[in-house]
């Protein structure tokens, strides 16, 4: 019966050899568990590695279209106003929004300048005041979300704010305004009061001029600046139509941060008579950026835009009807 054969003796060198690696990478697995668990990194109070530092740091902050935080005065607006509803509400509704914003884009061009680019803007009447009283008796009704949206889109296929208008009937701005917040926490949308369009009972609107208490212009500006520090918003644009002298007490309104205001001088025309009219109330409101509205259909003889620009004070706003 043959013998078993010694144990195979590892040559010394070899031994030690697979000693080490063996103690080493039980130092790695060992070292790998205390990184694992923040032994080394001071547990929760240290800095985060790199990369979850880059995910928790916040997003930046959202800008206008075609760029940057704020709108006047570095900017100049030129918006077309109107609703689908009907041609006769605007150069808006004439057409498709993304024709009109083609259309928009075109008259936009001359009333661009280096040290003044122009930010286009589609004005649509959200809140249409209407001859007559509807379900809830308040002279008005609004467009639906789907419009709203469809603008909205069509606003940004172009680079252009959407201006949501409101004309409330015998409703008020502070209501119709607070139901569009969903619309107005987005960085690209302004809103636009129409006080030509409120009205109290028992007058029904476009039977009489209507007007609006300053108190109520104020409450719903402050509402808007308060939604743009809360979201962190760019500056919103804020218009206040201003058809007649005593349609809004312009001296009493306050001025907010957050917000581009301007008193728009409206009305259709000759020449003399809104040149006229534009002097007056922009002496009346020199806090206020200025606004001029034109009428393609009902001014006589439209002002081209090298004779508006030639204004003084130059409007910052430029609204097409």
């Amino acid at each position: 019966m043959a013998s078993s054969a010694p144990p195979r003796r590892e040559p010394p060198g070899v031994y030690r050899r697979r000693r080490l690696v063996a103690g080493g990478t039980l130092v790695l697995l060992l070292l790998g568990i205390a990184f694992a668990t923040g032994a080394f990194d001071g547990g929760d109070d240290a800095a985060a590695p790199a990369e979850r530092r880059s995910a928790q740091q916040p997003a930046p902050p959202a800008e206008l279209p075609r760029g940057g935080r704020t709108i006047l005065p570095e900017k100049r607006v030129v918006a077309y106003y109107g609703a689908p509803q009907s041609r006769e509400l605007g150069a808006l509704g004439i057409g498709s929004p993304d024709r009109a914003a083609g259309r928009l884009a075109r008259q936009a061009r001359a009333y661009e300048r280096k040290r003044r680019p122009v930010l286009p803007a589609l004005e649509l009447i959200t809140v249409i005041a209407n001859a007559d009283p509807g379900e809830d008796g308040m002279y008005r009704s609004r467009q639906s979300n789907r419009i709203i949206r469809r603008y909205l889109r069509a606003a940004r296929r172009h680079d252009m704010l959407l201006v949501l208008d409101i004309q409330p009937g015998r409703s008020d701005f502070f209501t119709e305004t607070t139901r569009l917040e969903r619309w107005l926490r987005e960085p690209d949308v302004g809103l636009a009061l129409d006080p030509e369009w409120r009205v109290e009972p028992p007058h029904v609107p476009a039977q009489v001029i209507g007007h609006v208490d300053a108190r109520e212009v104020n409450a719903t500006s402050a509402w808007l600046a308060q939604l743009v520090a809360r979201h962190q918003l760019p500056q919103k644009l804020f218009i206040v139509h201003q058809f007649t002298d005593d349609m809004v007490d312009d001296r009493r309104l306050k001025q907010r941060a957050e917000l581009a205001m301007v008193l728009n001088a409206d009305g259709f025309g000759a020449r003399p008579v809104k040149v006229s009219k534009y002097r007056a109330f922009t002496r009346a409101a020199k806090s206020f950026h200025q606004g001029f509205k034109l009428f393609y259909q009902e001014d006589v003889g439209l002002m081209s835009p090298a004779q508006v620009l030639r204004l003084r004070p130059s409007p910052d706003v430029v609204v097409y009807e």
